[in-house]
């Protein structure tokens, strides 16, 4: 046990000291993901002459929960393995004692360490320029939401780690990130709150992983009424489907990295 955690503890600072050499990139990184606060202002407007279940209060709050919730859970981890394949960078770590996946969790993690103070200066700054959108989850939602927040981010990461695995047999893999990017944008509830869908479509978008990624773990944290019992097990059952897929792509993949002679 001591072994594992020295582990575990060597890679989370090695990873956290590379992260804190690119604090100007973080910043960006940090700002790239602000476009659920611009939202925020188009459905804040729209609810003062809509007929929405949501006021521009409650907009505002899902909004800003949208932003935290991507902070915690973005991933880019089909970029870092794709580069690795074409560049033969996989080789030498293949022969370390540890599976590489520990590598990529090691580095998002790192960063999401090294960027939180970032992300709490802009949230911050929010609460400045829109005070009435101010409010304190009580102890058990925020309990809650931060248990969904870590569980969309395994999910997101299994799920862009299971895409990853085609870059054994295709230069351009993140190309299924970019197609799934398109369905994760509409109908996770980044662009828009899932309560503002017709009842009918929203029920068949609960049945994909899109909604757990983003609108669970926010709605958890305005107060939004969800169903926790569906919304847990209905992650943790997309999380261990893509598990079993990406354990099953790996096998293959490396057959057929090893018979390209690497």
């Amino acid at each position: 046990m001591k072994i594992i955690c020295n582990k575990i503890s060597t890679f989370l600072s090695v990873y956290y000291a590379y992260m804190l050499e690119y604090r100007a990139e973080l910043v960006l990184w940090v700002l790239s993901g602000s476009l659920p606060i611009i939202l925020m202002g188009v459905w804040s407007q729209a609810a003062q002459g809509g007929n929405f279940s949501l006021t521009s209060v409650d907009f505002a709050r899902y909004f800003i929960a949208v932003f935290i919730v991507r902070q915690l859970s973005v991933v880019w981890v089909i970029w870092e393995f794709e580069r690795e394949i074409v560049e033969g960078k996989l080789s030498p770590r293949l022969l370390q004692p540890v599976d590489p996946v520990w590598h990529h969790i090691s580095s998002h993690i790192s960063e999401r360490i090294a960027r939180t103070p970032f992300a709490i200066v802009l949230i911050l700054l929010f609460f400045l320029l829109y005070p009435q959108a101010f409010w304190l989850p009580n102890f058990g939602n925020l309990l809650l939401f931060i248990i969904a927040s870590v569980m969309a981010f395994a999910l997101r990461f299994v799920i862009q780690y299971t895409f990853a695995m085609f870059a054994f047999w295709t230069e351009r893999a993140s190309a299924l990130e970019n197609l799934w990017f398109l369905f994760y944008l509409f109908l996770s509830g980044y662009i828009a709150p899932l309560e503002v869908f017709p009842e009918a479509i929203r029920e068949i978008v609960l049945l994909t992983p899109f909604p757990y990624l983003i609108n669970f773990p926010a709605a958890i944290l305005v107060g939004v009424p969800v169903d926790l019992g569906r919304g847990f097990l209905s992650t943790i059952g997309w999380f261990l489907l893509f598990l079993g897929l990406n354990r099953i792509f790996w096998r293959l993949g490396l057959k057929r990295y090893s018979g390209m002679g690497a």
